[in-house]
């Protein structure tokens, strides 16, 4: 049985989408058996990102497929050793299948109150519904500054949640690499490559541990 990570959020654009593909990527790097479960059928952007992935020549090459539901996905999990579901856009009631389902939740923020008061809520409300808050994690994205991540940081620290190493600044490098089907780690520059390294093996090391 593959290992799940669950990538989900309140809203579209904070980097979901993002870090799903960042972690394929660096776990089929590593010779895992990848699978990304694109649960947006409506958008599809995980299933286009890889398209253009294609078209680019990138490797490595891994499985993307567009899924209805996370119950969906499961059920092809053993032929893989790593199952990662790109949940929709937004905070539904797939969010709580995906989060049971999951060995990890990841859920990506903005360092902006508007972006964390109502993540820390979705977080709440899988709590409130029986997810263990060990599987629930936070990603820093898009961040401006390093004063504006530690004030991020201490917040959610406050709510009682695990927040992830390293963080994605906001740079255009990252959506450039994305309109050609890379991954955040695959950019022209290894400073951002590395950075977004440092948030992909975080990841790996808190499902691994």
């Amino acid at each position: 049985m593959a290992q799940i990570v669950g990538f989900i959020s309140q809203k579209g654009g904070v980097g979901k989408s993002t870090l799903a593909r960042g972690l394929s990527r660096e776990a089929a790097h590593g010779g895992l058996n990848v699978k990304l479960a694109d649960l947006d059928t409506q958008q599809g952007t995980s299933v286009d990102w890889y398209r253009r992935r294609l078209d680019h020549g990138a490797d490595p090459i891994f499985s993307v497929e567009s899924f209805k539901s996370a119950a969906q996905a499961i059920k092809i999990a053993d032929e893989f050793d790593l199952l990662l579901l790109d949940g929709p856009a937004r905070a539904s009631s797939a969010t709580l299948e995906i989060a049971r389902a999951a060995t990890l939740v990841v859920q990506p923020s903005g360092a902006s109150v508007d972006d964390l008061r109502p993540a820390i809520l979705t977080f709440h409300e899988l709590v409130k519904a029986g997810i263990p808050k060990r599987k629930l994690v936070f990603a820093l994205c898009r961040i401006g500054t390093e004063a504006e991540e530690a004030e991020a940081r201490s917040y959610i620290d406050q709510a009682g949640y695990v927040v992830l190493e390293g963080s994605l600044p906001e740079r255009p490098s990252y959506r450039q690499a994305s309109n050609l089907g890379l991954a955040v780690t695959e950019t022209r520059y290894p400073q951002l490559n590395q950075r977004a390294d440092k948030l992909m093996q975080s990841m790996a090391d808190r499902l691994n541990g």
